[in-house]
Parts: structure tokens; sequence; C-alpha cells
């Protein structure tokens, strides 16, 4: 057992590395220190901070931007783009389609992808999988049928049956 570097008394269970001016800090906290530790980092880099250098706003963006940050509405709640960059907050559901352009190259800035697909137990992790590749033997098939390639078509088609018959016992 680790006490937190921090109060010293109750046990440690977050572990971060800070790296500042090239110096790196390992930090050992409780879960009391590290939610302070937390709301220090907000405070000094708040998340409106933090997206809005991803979105490259600023002095820098072109006065054409600008215009469309103005223009670009909401017609649900009446936000525009630019209140988005203002507030990092969206106003309502339909905020997604409407800046569905400049969101989609933000989100994959910040996740990596434009697409959620959210956590999932290891099965369903797995359950996943055997439908992409279901879909990915499918389109296999396909081109096979249309080279008129019949043997390996029908060792492609088993494999789909076989793949099918297990997902439906899950």
């Amino acid at each position: 057992m680790m006490n937190c570097d921090v109060c010293k008394i109750r046990e440690a269970t977050v572990h971060l590395t800070e790296v500042i001016n090239s110096k790196v800090t390992k930090l050992h906290l409780c879960e009391h220190c590290a939610k302070d530790k937390s709301e220090e980092m907000q405070s000094h880099f708040g998340l409106t901070d933090l997206i809005s250098g991803l979105m490259d706003i600023g002095p820098q963006v072109a006065s054409d931007d600008l215009g469309e940050q103005t223009t670009l509405k909401c017609q649900a709640c009446g936000m525009t783009y630019g209140d988005f960059q203002n507030t990092s907050k969206l106003g309502c559901g339909n905020c997604y389609e409407t800046f569905k352009d400049r969101l989609s190259d933000l989100l994959t800035k910040i996740h990596g992808s434009d697409r959620h697909i959210g956590k999932m137990p290891f099965k369903g992790k797995t359950v996943v999988e055997e439908q992409e590749k279901l879909k990915q033997l499918k389109s296999e098939l396909n081109d096979l049928i249309r080279g008129e390639q019949f043997e390996k078509a029908a060792i492609t088609r088993d494999r789909i049956k076989d793949l099918e018959d297990k997902l439906l016992k899950k």
C-alpha cells in the first residue's frame, strides 16, 4: 500500500506523471487529493481553452471563417458556431447536425475518430468484431461471385454461415 504524496494519510489510488518544462514528476494521490488536483488543473487550463486550442480559434481566424461562425446557426436553438467556440457547449441535439462538418474534424482531433462506439463489456466487443468480420466476408463473397470464383465463394459462404450461427447463439 502506498500513501498519498499530498496528504500522506489515505491510500494512493491515482498515479499521475506530470511533465513541466521537461521535468518529470510522478504523483501518487488518493481520490480526494486527485479531485483537488483535477480542479486546480481545470482552473489553469479549462475545457474551453483546450477545445479552443484544438479548433484553432483566436486572432489567426480568417475573416471569411468569422462570417461563418456568426451566420451558421442551429435552427432549433439559435446557437451559432461562434457561440459554441466561446462556451465549448452545444445548445441542443440538432447542433450536432448543424455543425457536423466542423465538429467532425474537432472530434477526430480529440478522440481519434468522429464516431462514438462507447464502452462495452469484453463479450460485447467480441460480438461487434464478429459482426464486422461478417460484413467483410459478405463483401468478399459478392466479389468472388462477380469474379466467377465459385469454389472460393462456396468456402466463404460456409464461413459466413458458421459465423452467423455462432452470433445467433450469443
